[in-house]
């Protein structure tokens, strides 16, 4: 079974995400907004994937403000943890923003919020699973 690290601020995303992924996609999931600790997670691979809100609002690392891009960034720069897939979550779903907010992150792929189609989101995150 696959464990799904999510990377969310707001309670009450997190707790919808959560449910979906484990009631409709039989997925393990955690939760943290912690910088270091999604690091540590992506490097031990405690988790097979990473959903990354991209506006997190209260993360510092190394003494500056880092949000969901700066993260998945640091991820996809790191050999360690480059292969780790990294989905963005975002509801800020403006034109040409997909585009730039993966060239920006370097992330795998891209979801908008809020998240209605439900089988569709689980179908999107076990097509990035790794084989």
């Amino acid at each position: 079974m696959a464990t799904i690290l999510i990377v969310e601020d707001d309670p009450i995303n997190f707790r919808v995400f959560a449910k979906i992924l484990t009631k409709r996609g039989g997925f393990e999931v955690q939760g943290t907004e912690d910088v270091e600790e999604v690091l540590r997670m992506a490097q031990a691979r405690e988790v097979d994937i990473i959903l990354m809100d991209v506006s997190l609002s209260h993360n510092v690392y190394q003494g500056r403000a880092v949000d969901g891009l700066a993260m998945t960034k640091m991820l996809k720069d790191n050999p360690k943890t480059a292969s780790m897939p990294v989905i963005l979550v975002t509801d800020h779903a403006i034109e040409g923003g997909r585009k730039n907010f993966l060239e920006a992150s370097s992330a795998d792929s891209y979801i908008s919020k809020p998240v209605v189609e439900h089988e569709l989101f689980v179908h999107q995150i076990r097509e990035m699973l790794p084989k």
